[in-house]
């Protein structure tokens, strides 16, 4: 009996994981990019390999507006797009209409700290050194605001460290 649940459900979690990574790559492909500014740290993870922990800026903004609220939390904010297509906090989401270059931006609140998509950014053992001048995370956002980092890049909004599948991913 054993045997037959696991033939029935092998190919129902397969199914799964393959549509996450679809998912994934159509957002990597069609999504909106932003940046969102990001103070780096460079801790090292021996179970993990080299990594780097990242602290967005607008989580600062966010958190001061939920007055030290620390329940765990689900949310999304908007945000406005400069010319760069750097992200500023605008406001919370209300379910208003959103104007010219603004988004969505899904958070979470977790044990007193605001988390966007990711808290950290794995790279080859060895080549930390290129990540060192990160100043902002390339982002791609769909339409519910739903974030994937893509990219560290640097003060002058250059890739650091870009994998060729990205390259044309950006383009």
């Amino acid at each position: 009996m054993r045997k037959w649940l696991t033939l029935l459900c092998a190919p129902f979690i397969l199914g799964l994981i393959n549509v996450a990574i679809w998912q994934n790559e159509q957002l990597i492909v069609h999504g909106e990019t932003l940046l969102l500014e990001l103070a780096p740290v460079d801790p090292r993870s021996l179970m993990q390999g080299d990594y780097m922990a990242l602290h967005f800026a607008m989580a600062d903004v966010i958190h001061a507006q939920l007055q030290g609220q620390n329940e765990h939390l689900s949310q999304r904010v908007i945000v406005q797009l400069d010319q760069q297509r750097r992200a500023s906090f605008v406001a919370f989401d209300q379910q208003q209409p959103l104007a010219a270059e603004q988004l969505h931006l899904q958070f979470r609140l977790r044990n007193g700290q605001i988390k966007f998509a990711t808290n950290a950014f794995f790279f080859e053992e060895g080549s930390g050194s290129r990540y060192e001048q990160a100043q902002y995370g390339l982002f791609r956002v769909n339409q519910d605001g739903q974030l994937l980092l893509t990219h560290l890049l640097d003060a002058e909004l250059q890739a650091l460290g870009q994998t060729k599948l990205l390259q044309s991913a950006t383009h």
